[in-house]
């Protein structure tokens, strides 16, 4: 038996959802996809809000089948949208308490006190109206909120949507902190890749209400069936292992399995997990080891697949050691001179990582 599994079917007008996947008990799950594909009303059937067809388990739960369906309020989840919607007549601290007191002491998972910490809101808690608070700390206590109901699982519908970019900046770290401390899942819903390669552990892609898609980020993100790896921000995720600062040249080496990687100097200490995105078009290939390159990250790999982007373009996917991938966009021309092909091992010249945690 899964930890989490979906098999939900509702017919709303026009429109048809209709999705079976399973995901871990642990960590983040993004259903990712473009707007209208079905994602917000997929979250709304896992809270009850909209009553579809279908099963439903979590952490071996039923909450729903053919015979059982568990109202909302009976459902031990939380629920962050996209506004924070807190209650303007009560404080922080009361906001944060609004869930936490209806709780039975003996129930409680998660201390109020820990929440606080995790999501800084030690200089905001004794602030007694919200609306003057930014909207990525009104953010912050919505999420509060919806953790001090010790939920068994967390459920966040794009949650950063309706921030400007400062306040997503802002918020970002505490999410990601989340994501590290969590002993719960979290079915975040976004439509931004960004987020998705930032935060997420496990991905669900979405198309007009049906799942085209289910695995592991680092696997489905790279995948060159899928529309994913062909957006213009199309990449691989790899993390790695802090090993070494070059403090003379402000650099931090990044360890993985199958190579390493030199990037601005990172504030963490040795051991620490971090995650590194590689953008497709930021990866060249060359058949032998290049010789007076100014390119500082250049990795052993052998080509898995290659794909036709349109009269020009072609992505190259990759295996860089047992388990990690890397695509790169190039042109057909360059494919050809090359002669480039599945099973051949190349060098892959990164010329640029973007230390996302």
């Amino acid at each position: 038996m899964s930890d989490i599994y979906v098999n939900l079917h509702i017919q709303l007008g026009d429109f048809t959802l209709s999705v079976v996947f399973d995901a871990p008990s642990r960590g983040v799950t993004a259903l990712f996809g473009a707007s209208g594909c079905g994602k917000t009303t997929l979250l709304r059937c896992i809270a009850g809000l909209e009553k579809a067809h279908g099963t439903l388990r979590v952490n071996s739960a039923t909450w729903q089948n053919d015979t059982i369906f568990v109202p909302t309020h009976q459902r031990p989840l939380g629920y962050v949208f996209q506004e924070a919607s807190l209650f303007p007549h009560l404080s922080v601290r009361a906001n944060l308490e609004y869930g936490y007191k209806r709780i039975a002491p003996a129930e409680r998972k998660v201390p109020l006190e820990q929440v606080v910490e995790w999501l800084g809101l030690s200089r905001l808690i004794e602030r007694g109206d919200p609306a003057k608070l930014s909207g990525g700390e009104r953010q912050r206590v919505a999420i509060g909120r919806a953790l001090l109901t010790s939920p068994r699982i967390l459920l966040m519908d794009e949650p950063l949507s309706a921030l400007d970019s400062n306040s997503k900046q802002e918020i970002l770290p505490y999410l990601e902190r989340l994501h590290r401390e969590l002993n719960i899942p979290v079915l975040y819903v976004s439509h931004a890749l960004d987020e998705v390669a930032r935060l997420a552990d496990h991905l669900v892609l979405l198309e007009k209400g049906l799942v085209i898609a289910s695995g592991t980020l680092q696997e489905t993100i790279a995948r060159l069936d899928l529309p994913l790896a062909h957006f213009d921000d199309a990449g691989a995720v790899i993390e790695a292992t802090v090993a070494q600062h070059d403090e003379a040249y402000h650099l931090t080496r990044l360890d993985f399995p199958g190579g390493q990687l030199w990037v601005g100097k990172v504030e963490q200490p040795f051991g620490s997990i971090v995650r590194a995105r590689v953008l497709a078009r930021d990866v060249s290939i060359a058949t032998q080891a290049p010789q007076g390159t100014s390119i500082n990250n250049i990795l052993n790999a052998r080509i898995e697949e290659i794909r036709d982007e349109g009269p020009h373009k072609v992505m190259v996917r990759m295996q860089v050691g047992d388990s990690h991938t890397l695509l790169s966009r190039i042109t057909r021309r360059s494919r050809d001179q090359l002669g480039l092909h599945a099973g051949m091992y190349v060098c892959a010249q990164v010329k640029s990582v973007a230390l996302m945690s």
